[in-house]
């Protein structure tokens, strides 16, 4: 896959949460996406001072694996809440530039604008790849929200300081939540449609449920 040099990675975390602020312009909220026939799922596990960065992607909708990245780097980058993206984006950079296959839609386990400067790590990448990408985290980082309802495909939506900007989606009865939320190139109520139509039985989505099992060293050999 072709990435875009936006900026540098290696900075203090003045200067990331200054860089966060100059690109927050730049994320689209707009759907930018034609026919998806693959979706690509991305996350990052943690073993000791060593990023492991896992891309696994699917064909859309029979949601079949058919090519994978795994890659590991020493981690740069501290972890700050609000700044993962300059912890975990260039491993995951690393990886989906390996990419056999290039998809079309990226899922990220992990935040897009439901981030206090809208610029999440599914939004970074997005800018980084071009690509439209949507953030689906187990957890909230900022917003409030009702809970929403017990059945598979309930949501509430997700606010900060009255923007809407996410969602608490219930993506299997009687689950704990995940959190939507677009990336780049996508509004919600799509990013909403795509996580719940490649949830096959499962709280997370079949994309990024792969990725986390690849990056926790459960499956997919890393390459440095």
């Amino acid at each position: 896959m072709k990435i875009r040099q936006l900026h540098p990675w290696q900075v203090t975390p003045s200067e990331a949460v200054q860089i966060q602020r100059q690109l927050q312009d730049q994320v689209s909220l707009s759907n930018n996406i034609g026919d998806v026939h693959t979706v690509a799922g991305v996350d990052m596990g943690i073993k000791g001072e060593i990023a492991r960065a896992a891309v696994i992607v699917l064909s859309y909708p029979a949601l079949e694996p058919i090519a994978q990245s795994l890659v590991e780097r020493p981690i740069g980058f501290k972890y700050i809440p609000g700044l993962l993206s300059f912890r975990e984006a260039p491993p995951v950079l690393a990886a989906l530039e390996r990419l056999s296959v290039e998809p079309e839609l990226i899922i990220v386990d992990g935040q897009g604008i439901a981030h206090p400067r809208r610029m999440g790590i599914a939004s970074h990448l997005g800018l980084f790849l071009d690509k439209p990408t949507i953030g689906c985290a187990k957890s909230r980082l900022c917003g409030r929200h009702e809970e929403p309802g017990e059945k598979r495909g309930s949501f509430s939506y997700l606010y900060d300081h009255g923007e809407i900007i996410g969602a608490a989606l219930r993506t299997k009865d009687r689950t704990k939540t995940v959190y939507v939320s677009p990336g780049h190139k996508i509004n919600l109520e799509t990013s909403i449609q795509f996580v719940l139509s490649c949830c096959r039985g499962y709280r997370l989505p079949q994309p990024t449920r792969l990725a986390h099992q690849a990056a926790s060293g459960t499956t997919l050999k890393a390459q440095s």
